[in-house]
């Protein structure tokens, strides 16, 4: 397949699966409405959230393929790299307590607890990976 067949493919897959996400919105917030059960409730407008966000990298990503320009250069990484690198800090404490909560938690069979610290803890540390490949990419950039 030549590069072009392949953006293409990639820009069809972006749209379509944007219409999934608006799908997945639109899903949740049904559940939001039939509901008062404030568990429930979260969990759906975390996902809700999560759909939004992954439209707007669809639609970057999209972007990229119509020749909008779509650039990460070393000099805008390098002109917050100093505050990224504090923030990856704060992020490595918001994994530390949370997984200091989840020990204090174990059998205590406090399950909504658990579930919602384990949730956290796994959106950090999707969080901190996504500041690691940041850095992987900076490091790929300067010799």
């Amino acid at each position: 397949m030549k590069t072009k067949d392949t953006q293409q493919a990639l820009l069809e897959g972006m749209r379509r699966w944007q219409k999934v996400e608006n799908a997945a919105v639109a899903s949740t917030g049904k559940v939001v409405d039939k509901t008062s059960n404030p568990i429930i409730r979260l969990v759906m407008e975390i996902i809700q959230r999560d759909s939004l966000m992954h439209y707007h990298v669809q639609e970057t990503i999209a972007d990229s393929l119509e020749g909008k320009t779509v650039a990460l250069s070393p000099d805008d990484l390098a002109k917050v790299w100093s505050l990224i690198e504090k923030h990856i800090e704060i992020e490595k404490q918001t994994i530390e307590l949370a997984t200091q909560c989840l020990a204090a938690l174990r059998g205590r069979k406090m399950v909504v607890q658990e579930y919602l610290l384990k949730y956290l803890l796994e959106d950090e540390r999707k969080h901190d990976n996504l500041l690691d490949q940041l850095s992987t990419i900076k490091r790929g950039m300067y010799p």
